[in-house]
């Protein structure tokens, strides 16, 4: 019997790691499942092997006006797709999801972030706002999770928030081949240089990772190879003024092929997390790309994040805000050049044994089984 899955999100691009790389085409590979990825970003219907990408167009207006059309739109399409399962990622589909899961749908939400928490960092809200906000989110993420079928989070202390009846947790862990290149650079060949590819943003400590280069300047041709795009878009002009930016090599936004090219020419990852609510117990994606590549991290001193760099002995921890610390390890980094690569080797074993996506897939296949035959 064949079950349609429908993968549903119009906030992400139709090409996210984890909704399409890794969920989507890991519930593509099942026989029996019909796939079908619903997004709102106007590049049109495609077919990517046995999957289907829908798109009902890309939504324009304020935040709000983009997630009522983007709830309506998404509606209208799902109700002519019909599917037996879906699978939504935006906490603003919340609302209609309820609505499709009153009319028969099985529902799983799939919980990236901890929305409270992130509710409680958001820049651009007042702060007498924030906190009553976050009450309010965290109060409809618990109500909506009582009625849907599942949960998906992506880390277990936003699965705390759950039943835990319900909830699986499906950790955002990395293909294990999938940044590798064909002929990377030998570790002792590689130049001065230390990676971040995502979001730049302040709490996600770029300024200190610019300042940090400040304090290297003796070391010759040190460098920080930075990918990604600026959140919010105005933190770019305050970056690019600093000093240290001179010695920044920025690439913008990459392909995962770019990507993996970078992180093969470079001595170590940073992941230097400022201490905001939803940053001190997150397992960032890109911790587990640097180590699957075999490169050492360097990441913030957070009690989830030492338990891994310190337990795995791939990297350094560093107090996060201090860019001095951050220069130091750097510097620590670039002058034992054997320690750093074996570093980087045992962190990429225990991508193979344990933190891969090969042994979340087959915990969500196992979840959908469950849930489709109840």
């Amino acid at each position: 019997m064949t079950r349609r899955v429908l993968v549903l999100t119009t906030v992400h691009p139709r090409s996210d790691t984890r909704i399409f790389v890794k969920e989507a085409r890991t519930l593509a590979s099942v026989q029996n499942y019909e796939v079908v990825l619903l997004v709102a970003d106007g590049k049109g219907n495609e077919e990517i092997g046995k999957l289907s990408v829908q798109d009902v167009g890309r939504l324009s207006g304020g935040r709000i006006l983009r997630m009522v059309r983007g709830s309506l739109k998404a509606f209208r399409a799902i109700r002519k797709l019909k599917p037996d399962i879906v699978h939504f990622h935006d906490p603003e589909l919340i609302p209609v999801c309820l609505l499709l899961w009153a009319m028969g749908t099985k529902v799983i939400y799939d919980v990236h972030e901890d929305l409270p928490g992130q509710t409680l960092s958001k820049h651009y809200l007042p702060r007498a706002v924030r906190r009553p906000l976050a009450w309010f989110t965290a109060s409809v993420e618990w109500c909506a999770a009582k009625v849907f079928n599942g949960i998906v989070p992506a880390t277990p202390k936003i699965a705390e928030r759950f039943p835990p009846s319900k909830t699986v947790t499906i950790h955002n862990y990395p293909i294990i081949s999938e940044l590798l290149t064909l002929s990377p650079t030998p570790y002792a060949e590689r130049p001065n240089a230390f990676a971040y590819a995502g979001v730049i943003a302040q709490v996600r400590g770029t300024e200190e990772m610019v300042s940090a280069l400040e304090l290297l300047e003796d070391i010759p041709d040190v460098r920080l190879d930075l990918a990604g795009t600026f959140s919010p878009t105005s933190f770019a002009k305050s970056l690019q003024a600093r000093p240290g930016w001179k010695s920044v090599n920025y690439y913008g936004e990459v392909t995962r092929q770019q990507v993996a090219e970078l992180l093969g020419g470079c001595r170590a990852g940073l992941v230097v997390l400022h201490p905001v609510p939803n940053k001190v117990d997150a397992l960032p994606i890109k911790l587990f790309e640097y180590m699957s590549v075999g490169l050492p991290v360097i990441g913030a001193d957070f009690s989830t994040l030492r338990h891994i760099i310190e337990g795995e002995e791939c990297g350094l921890t560093v107090p996060p805000l201090d860019a001095d610390a951050l220069a130091e390890a750097m510097r620590w980094i670039l002058e034992h050049p054997e320690e750093a690569e074996a570093m980087g080797q045992r962190g990429r074993k225990a991508v193979e044994r344990s933190y891969n996506w090969d042994v979340e897939a087959t915990r969500l296949l196992e979840f959908y089984d469950r849930l489709l035959s109840i």
